[in-house]
């Protein structure tokens, strides 16, 4: 059953530089965690509720089970991809793990 760990980043202090090294640094550690079958990245827009936009950008990883993501995160490639998300999460991002029905 496909796994999804969704990450959700608050509004960063300066944007283009969260941008800069999210997209050149991260996104490129992202890529090489094994084990993982697709990734998406995107900036959010809009709160069509009419809140306060919480939330400036969201990642999607697919892994094929709970077991190949508990891998790929003990990995090197994931324990760096870890360390970088903790150095560049702006306080109160959140990670979420789903089951994929």
């Amino acid at each position: 059953m496909t796994v999804k760990l969704t990450v959700l980043y608050t509004q960063p202090d300066d944007p283009a530089a969260f941008d800069e090294h999210y997209l050149g640094v991260h996104v490129p550690l992202v890529h090489k965690i094994p084990g993982l079958e697709r990734s998406e990245t995107s900036k959010i827009t809009t709160a069509l509720d009419g809140g306060e936009q919480t939330y400036y950008r969201m990642a999607e990883l697919y892994f094929a089970d709970q077991a190949a993501m508990d891998a790929a995160f003990g990995s090197a490639e994931g324990g760096a991809t870890a360390q970088d998300y903790g150095q560049i999460a702006p306080s109160g991002s959140r990670m979420f793990v789903q089951v994929i029905d």
